[in-house]
């Protein structure tokens, strides 16, 4: 590979010859700045990005001089950046402790705007093919190039774009039972405190059935903990829609799940159907935490969830083909674990991690973070080649390190989840553990993977989904 040299005089003539191919960033334009669209090379990698001035797609050092042969777009803005971690608040500038509700990027959330690193960063213009450089700042720019590289530090990135819509996950949608929910005139009467499951002794977690009135357990979870799912059994055996978790019921609402709709509801009629069997939602009070609360501390505690189960382990760090890891982006675990499972599939392998310098060298139609197959190759790449999971230098030395590398597929996620009602948001789908399979099922369909692959994955038990998942909530 060339080495951008710094010859300012034959750098500027190279600029000034392909000053007509370089184009400012309009308001409607994505800048691919924080990684590269055929690897997960970034601006931290050690050789940096290479941001194209036509494009403005990002590309680590292999491949930018396969995009300027394809291309013969010559100018490219570099950004080496150099990260150091800085101390976390836990609280806001008022001093209160963050997150409070299960949002992210709205108040009282989960904060992904509060800054983890501080960055030092240099900025150059190479112009290809022979890496010439120019460092930045520099006065005597054509303005054009000026304008063009000042938009680009300036304007948000296409990822950063994508982080910034906020997700709240105490929005609510009113139940379509609610309005014509049937109530039966059965003469049942539910005291203000002191419930019991009918079929079983626990108190707590308990669900009353709004059509009948019956009290009943949440489900089990799969550790053995919770309820004894005595709500769904009678639900299943009844088919009653709707049922208030005791215990959240407040002057204000209350926790409502809708089993045929699958998710917690609001249900605008509460007080009405409360009073139906005496329940006078005014005098209520809170005893028991909401959903919204037991996800938030599910949340916060993943960390350290993980660190219990491995507490009497002594793990010891693998790297090298085939060992990198993917990093969980908030939402994506399922779809972490359902990617690594597929890229064992030797057809899988052969197709996109083999074929990848094919798929790579193809001109395209659409943009490279918008084509599946070439996304689907730059994943497999990234987990197969290696590149992304080398061994620290603490551990050649007997060191203790923290160090962990991995991939991040924010590219991947925001293409296959696009046209997604809950995988292309930041919605968790605990509930919904095989969705991203069968999904990414249909999307991998579209591009002709061999007959007998197909029928593999069709033919797996976990794509039996729509009627084996189990909702994370606990009713």
């Amino acid at each position: 590979m060339s080495k951008a040299t710094t010859d300012l005089p034959a750098a500027l003539l190279a600029l000034e010859q392909n000053l007509p191919n370089v184009r400012v960033p309009g308001a409607h334009d994505k800048i691919y700045k924080d990684e590269c669209v055929y690897s997960f090379d970034s601006p931290e990698s050690e050789t940096g990005l290479y941001i194209c001035l036509n494009t403005f797609l990002g590309f680590g050092r292999q491949h930018v001089e396969k995009h300027y042969a394809k291309t013969e777009n010559a100018v490219y803005l570099h950004l080496k950046r150099t990260k150091k971690p800085i101390a976390q608040s836990k609280h806001d500038i008022e001093g209160n402790q963050l997150p409070k509700r299960l949002a992210i990027g709205l108040e009282g959330g989960f904060d992904t705007r509060e800054p983890k690193f501080e960055y030092d960063e240099v900025w150059s213009i190479v112009v290809l093919p022979d890496f010439l450089s120019i460092p930045l700042p520099y006065e005597l720019l054509p303005t054009k190039i000026a304008t063009a590289v000042s938009a680009i530090q300036t304007f948000d990135s296409a990822r950063k774009l994508e982080e910034m819509t906020p997700w709240d996950g105490e929005q609510r949608l009113a139940s379509r039972y609610a309005y014509e929910l049937m109530q039966l005139e059965n003469g049942v009467r539910i005291a203000p405190a002191g419930w019991k499951c009918e079929n079983c002794d626990l108190t707590a977690n308990l669900w009353m059935n709004l059509t009948d009135g019956r009290v009943f357990c949440g489900r089990k979870n799969f550790d053995g903990s919770g309820g004894n799912n005595h709500a769904i059994d009678h639900y299943n055996a009844t088919k009653y829609p709707l049922a208030v978790k005791l215990g959240t019921i407040t002057p204000t609402g209350g926790d409502v799940y809708s089993y045929p709709e699958d998710d917690m509801v609001l249900d605008p009629l509460l007080a009405d159907h409360l009073a139906h069997f005496g329940v006078n939602i005014q005098q209520m009070e809170k005893t028991e935490k909401n959903m919204a609360e037991m996800e938030v501390d599910l949340n916060q505690k993943y960390d350290e969830w993980s660190l219990i189960q491995e507490s009497d382990s002594k793990l010891v760090p693998l790297y090298g083909p085939g060992f990198t890891g993917m990093i969980n982006l908030g939402n994506s675990c399922y779809m972490n674990s359902v990617m690594q499972v597929l890229f064992i599939l030797p057809d899988f392998k052969n197709k996109y991690f083999l074929g990848a310098e094919n798929i790579f060298s193809k001109k395209l139609s659409i943009r490279p973070p918008d084509d599946f197959t070439t996304q689907m190759a730059k994943l497999a790449v990234g987990l197969w080649s290696g590149s992304y999971s080398k061994s620290p230098p603490e551990l050649s030395k007997g060191l203790e390190t923290s160090s962990v590398e991995g991939i991040r597929p924010y590219m991947f996620k925001s293409l296959v989840g696009k046209d997604h009602p809950e995988f292309g948001t930041k919605r968790q789908v605990l509930p919904q553990l095989f969705k991203p399979f069968c999904y990414l099922r249909t999307r991998i369909a579209r591009i002709r993977i061999k007959y007998r692959v197909m029928r593999s994955i069709a033919m797996s038990p976990i794509c039996v989904c729509s009627k084996t998942r189990k909702n994370s909530s606990g009713i």
